[in-house]
């Protein structure tokens, strides 16, 4: 029943039908699921390894001591009418920011919900790195964001004002002209592991591509 709402996102009355169980049972038995998964998110979640001086991944090799990448994915929910404004997007939809860093491997690392969308990035990655059990990011080692950070101890960021994204560095377009394009594209090739373990996520679990039917607490 679990993995039924979670991969199809079904609501509890279809799940009720699907498995012949009353409503109170299909709610009782998936939240006990979901507090057991939530107690083992150690086992989840990867402690990463830095690059290292004799990397020879195409990728990677140029971030000597990197530890993964960091992003905001955007997590639609249902809110209370008077939370909505928080929780809007730039284009009007209701979502949550939540934070999340991954390894070269697509491994999550840290994960943290709860932030309205309307909270920059860099504002939730501060209140992440300051809890006591936030991400921690040891001396000489970083993680790659992109523009929506700021660049600091930590947290390695592209140059402003250069090209960055993948798509302007497709096959059509001009090669790098100084060192901060050459620094960008080979960034933004690196970062973008976050970007593909969102992906990848989302297509196994449909609950997270669209709007939840249970109530904020029990999304986040």
């Amino acid at each position: 029943m679990f993995l039924s709402i979670l991969a199809h996102h079904k609501k509890n009355i279809v799940i009720k039908f699907d498995f012949r169980r009353s409503g109170q049972t299909v709610s009782h038995y998936v939240h006990i699921v979901l507090r057991a998964v939530l107690s083992l998110h150690t086992l989840f979640l990867v402690k990463p390894t830095p690059v290292t001086d004799d990397s020879t991944d195409s990728r990677w090799k140029w971030f000597k001591g990197c530890l993964g990448a960091l992003d905001g994915a955007y997590i639609d929910l249902h809110v209370s009418s008077c939370d909505k404004p928080r929780f809007r997007t730039r284009k009007g939809r209701i979502s949550t920011n939540v934070l999340c860093a991954c390894d070269r491997n697509m491994m999550f690392v840290y994960v943290l919900p709860g932030w309205e969308d309307s909270a920059a990035d860099c504002r939730v990655l501060r209140n992440a790195v300051l809890r006591p059990n936030g991400l921690k990011v040891p001396k000489g080692n970083y993680f790659l964001g992109d523009n929506g950070y700021a660049n600091s101890e930590g947290f390695l960021v592209p140059y402003r004002g250069f090209r960055y994204h993948l798509k302007e560095w497709g096959p059509s377009t001009q090669r790098p002209v100084n060192n901060q394009e050459h620094f960008n594209m080979r960034h933004t090739r690196a970062r973008n592991v976050i970007e593909r373990a969102f992906g990848v996520l989302k297509m196994r679990f449909g609950i997270l591509r669209s709007a939840a039917f249970y109530p904020v607490r029990t999304q986040v």
